[in-house]
């Protein structure tokens, strides 16, 4: 299934428009200091409005599937109770609008943009937030779930938790200790679990995942001592101190302990927390039951992964059992100054696939490109097309291979509000002018409707 995702906050706009409710995101956009260049998602892409425009744009491109998230603020003002109609109702039009069109929806129930309402209650340190959660998803897949039938729960805990409570870079913007984060994050599991229960119940012929991510270790050689280690490294969970290896040429973040795998994705495939991580999280690790994991580990359809860049090992004859292999001077780097990895798609389904014997989507993958109208109306994005033309080669070798992949959904559809780097970066490949909301298609636009036409052949 080849498509394309989006986020609520990022491109709805209409943030205090027809019952919506304040999300934590609305809030954190307002505090000095916290979003580069000052902005706020609050008319962002204006999809609210402009919702029958972008699916049509969607059916110009030929895509064939659109990965969104609901707003749990929109849908229910407090987080719970009461249900904003018109909210839900927004989401059942698109939904409709997208199925005219010939696109399958497929829904995100949480997309960062916690209701501030739950935050003034704890947020995701509050135990209740299980329940929360499951109250909300009973909604939307009861409302949408007789035409909706692809469902993900939640996206990338290792930032809206990593970050938002350990890191202090998204909202809610805290600084907690481990202990906190790490209770937070179990908090976050029970409420998968408790959400996919919700799901099955208001639709019970639907497919249900998650969305985690991370950084993918790769090898330097494809020798049987190199592929274990980066599989090891893959899912190795770091600790504190001195002795963290983690992906260091990747992402600032990857020594942070959140930022992780296996310690997000074990538990709900494995139905555990992988030793490792308990031997390097120690005392900090939260007391939880035997019943805490069963319901952590619901029965799921598929494995989501978010895949951007990753880093390249080497087994070594050290206590981790691998090495990182730098990358060399002046390796590509997108806008974003993210290295280009396109070994992960191939080795990021192959040991997801591997370690939890489940289909496999590629959920988010794309890049932040220096993108500009010239001066006869196009949006060369050349740099774009060479990265994703090179990501799913890798990908389609993995199919070839043999391994059960599902589909692929680039990011983004729209250019969009970044998070704390506001408008400054574009990974869409429609371009959006945000003074006059215009849409144009970029280059990889056209490239990419080619090759979700041709599944993936024209490559």
């Amino acid at each position: 299934m080849w498509g394309a995702a989006t986020a609520s906050y990022q491109i709805e706009g209409a943030a205090y428009e027809d019952g919506k409710g304040e999300n934590i995101w609305d809030v954190f956009c307002r505090e000095e200091g916290r979003i580069a260049d000052g902005s706020s998602g609050d008319i962002a892409c204006d999809h609210y409005h402009r919702y029958p425009e972008d699916v049509a744009i969607m059916s110009e491109i030929g895509l064939r599937a659109y990965r969104f998230s609901t707003s749990w603020g929109r849908i229910m003002p407090d987080g719970v109770g009461a249900i904003n109609t018109k909210g839900l109702d927004f989401y059942s039009q698109l939904v409709d609008e997208l199925l005219d069109k010939g696109v399958t929806p497929y829904i995100t129930l949480f997309h960062w943009d916690l209701p501030q309402a739950l935050h003034l209650k704890g947020g995701w340190m509050n135990p209740d937030i299980q329940n929360w959660f499951a109250e909300y998803a009973a909604v939307v897949s009861e409302k949408l779930g007789d035409r909706v039938k692809h469902w993900f729960t939640q996206n990338e805990p290792q930032v809206f938790i990593g970050h938002g409570y350990c890191t202090g870079a998204k909202a809610p913007g805290l600084r907690y200790g481990l202990s906190d984060v790490l209770q937070a994050i179990h908090h976050s599991l029970l409420a998968h679990g408790r959400s996919v229960q919700a799901i099955r119940a208001g639709c019970p012929d639907g497919l249900v995942g998650a969305a985690p991510t991370g950084t993918v270790a790769f090898p330097e050689n494809e020798t049987e001592a190199d592929i274990a280690a980066a599989r090891k490294a893959t899912f190795y969970v770091p600790g504190r101190g001195p002795n963290n290896p983690g992906g260091t040429n990747s992402w600032s973040v990857s020594q942070e302990p959140t930022w992780n795998i296996s310690w997000y994705t074990d538990p709900l495939f494995l139905g555990n927390y992988p030793e490792q991580g308990l031997m390097a999280f120690g005392s900090d690790v939260p007391k939880y039951t035997e019943e805490d994991m069963q319901l952590i580990h619901q029965p799921l359809d598929f494995c989501g992964i978010n895949l951007y860049s990753g880093w390249q090992v080497r087994a070594a004859d050290n206590a981790f059992g691998w090495e990182e292999v730098p990358m060399p001077q002046g390796s590509p780097l997108t806008a974003f100054k993210w290295p280009v990895t396109p070994e992960i798609l191939y080795w990021g389904p192959r040991f997801f696939s591997e370690r939890y014997g489940k289909p496999i989507y590629i959920t988010e993958n794309g890049m932040s490109s220096n993108d500009w109208v010239d001066a006869e109306g196009r949006i060369g994005d050349y740099a774009r097309i060479d990265f994703v033309r090179a990501y799913l080669r890798q990908y389609k070798r993995a199919a070839e291979e043999g391994y059960p992949l599902d589909g692929y959904f680039l990011w983004s559809l729209l250019d969009n509000f970044e998070w704390p780097e506001g408008y400054r970066e574009r990974f869409g490949i429609v371009h959006v002018d945000y003074t006059t909301q215009k849409r144009t298609l970029k280059e990889s636009a056209k490239w990419y409707g080619e090759i979700c036409q041709s599944n993936g052949e024209s490559l």
